[in-house]
């Protein structure tokens, strides 16, 4: 959800739903429409989080060996990065020039003008849901350069060591803090603090995490992890009805393994979390941005691993769904190969990351298929009434103001029994100018 005002009206059947029915055994069932947020609802990011990682691994990363760069900044830099979108383009622009003159010069052979290729996300939030705005890249590991016929040569970087992510993290310290104070973010006073060793820390470069180009599986997982929601409901409990309790991935340094939080402390830290309208949560940078010359040459050889392949087409003779494969007798033209790319249906993205067919009846194993969105309020309430659901959605009270502060006047004094005033004390004297 974009904010927390569409909430009421998200997976509650009186607002509408799909039918699912089984034309063999008549079962059906009904599913509430969702909320198509990104940020905070469980349901709506976990489906953007896997249809991202799908589309990556499916249609944009090459076969080649990739590495995850991930940039943390101080604290001081990081409040320009919450409040400033143009610092965000800026800094991460800075620090992928920075791996990507890192890469072609490790990467024995690579021409001059040979490009990396990366796709970057922008993650607003720590794992203990406080306000962190850091960056996670996935990085080919080396770089590109075009061949005689046109074809992407691959160049892979050798030998990348712990000196060569301290060399780009000092790099993206000393480049970051001169475009900040370019661009008019940092005075002269705060750019010298910065840059002296007594405060040269908070800029953090790791970049640990490599997957060989053969593991499709291993990358589609990074690629989640990259994509991941702010708010793991799995985490989330309650404790009683005051409180509500969020497990901890690892112990604070105070030793805390939880929080312990109102629902209105909750929703303060969930709404700083939110990705502002109309800015990207990801983007593709080098060989793989849309305007690459060599992007449609690089991302040829993208596709999913051999298993889920076989996975998802046994899933969709299951589900009765059609094949993702066009008849060798038609061949694709932009318009297949759209609907293709539009077809990664929430049944097959659930069959990729939960094994499970949604679109298979329970009852006798036939598949099943959407046969009616039910969105006229009478409708509505006739088919809720006969399943015996609850025909009204909740009623949400309005927001009250804060309560009236107590003043101490006493207002039902009446004027007669005001005291009497000197009128002539505040006359000014003779002769005062």
């Amino acid at each position: 959800m974009s904010s927390p005002s569409c909430v009421p009206e998200v997976r509650i059947l009186a607002h509408g739903f799909a039918r699912v029915y089984c034309g063999n055994c008549r079962h059906d069932f009904l599913v509430a429409f969702s909320c198509k947020g990104r940020d905070l609802c469980p349901s709506c990011a976990t489906r953007r989080m896997v249809d991202v990682s799908a589309h990556m691994v499916d249609q944009v990363l090459p076969r080649v060996q990739h590495r995850q760069w991930v940039l943390s900044m101080p604290k001081r830099v990081r409040w320009h990065l919450r409040h400033k979108p143009e610092v965000i383009s800026g800094l991460l622009t800075v620090f992928l020039r920075a791996v990507e003159t890192t890469l072609r010069q490790c990467s024995p052979g690579a021409p001059a003008d040979a490009r990396f290729g990366a796709v970057a996300f922008v993650h607003r939030f720590g794992s203990n849901l406080n306000s962190h705005v850091h960056f996670h890249v996935l990085v080919t590991d080396g770089v590109f350069s075009a061949g005689p016929d046109g074809e992407a040569i691959f160049h892979p970087a050798l030998d990348l060591e712990r000196k060569d992510f301290e060399a780009v993290q000092t790099k993206m310290r000393h480049r970051g803090l001169r475009w900040l104070h370019r661009h008019g973010h940092l005075d002269d006073d705060a750019l010298h603090v910065l840059d002296s060793s007594e405060h040269a820390g908070g800029w953090s470069v790791d970049a640990s995490v490599t997957i060989p180009g053969w593991d499709r599986h291993g990358l589609e997982r990074l690629a989640r992890y990259c994509a991941r929601p702010p708010l793991s409901q799995e985490r989330l409990g309650r404790l009683n009805e005051q409180t509500l309790v969020y497990s901890l991935r690892r112990p604070t340094a105070d030793g805390r393994t939880e929080l312990q939080l109102t629902p209105i402390e909750l929703l303060d830290r969930l709404a700083q979390l939110v990705t502002p309208p109309r800015l990207h949560k990801h983007r593709y940078c080098g060989v793989l941005a849309p305007n690459a010359a060599l992007r449609a040459a690089v991302t040829a050889s993208a596709g999913p691993a051999g298993a889920t392949l076989q996975l998802l087409e046994q899933a969709r003779a299951s589900m009765g769904l059609p094949s993702a494969s066009p008849p060798e007798s038609d061949p694709p033209s932009p318009l297949s190969n759209l609907r293709r790319a539009a077809a990664r249906c929430w049944a097959l993205l659930l069959v990729r990351i939960y094994e499970c067919l949604p679109l298979r009846c329970p009852k006798c194993g036939e598949p099943m298929r959407i046969i009616a969105f039910v969105l006229d309020q009478p409708t509505i309430e006739r088919i809720l009434a006969h399943i015996g659901e609850p025909t009204q959605p909740p009623v949400v009270l309005p927001a009250r103001s804060p309560p009236q502060l107590a003043f101490g006047f006493d207002q039902t004094i009446a004027t007669a029994d005001w005291p009497e005033m000197d009128q002539t004390a505040g006359q000014q004297a003779d002769g005062w100018e």
